[in-house]
């Protein structure tokens, strides 16, 4: 019965030393997430729809979906209004 329970106890110690060496250290993973939160900020911000506002050589303004020849100076219009601004017609 002694056996028993030294084969027990054993692989509980086992088990808890193998946990012990294979779990992640805090400052790792508080590094780890952070990275994770700025790539979804940058990804996030690439996926947003936007507009090229640019003026071409007639002095026309224009506004696409695709940028502007390559020198030509323009200006990113987002698609979507920030969070917080509210648009009504009928104010004054």
């Amino acid at each position: 019965m002694q056996t028993r329970w030294a084969i027990v106890a054993g692989l509980a110690a086992g088990i808890a030393v193998a946990w012990w060496f294979a779990r992640e250290a805090p400052e790792a993973a508080e590094a780890r997430r952070e990275r994770a939160d700025q790539a979804a900020a940058a990804s996030y911000e690439a996926a947003r729809p936007v507009l090229y506002r640019w003026t071409d050589d007639a002095g026309v303004v224009q506004v696409t979906q695709e940028p502007p020849p390559r020198g030509r100076r323009y200006e990113k219009v987002d698609i979507q209004p920030r969070d917080g601004i509210e648009v009504d017609g009928r104010r004054q």
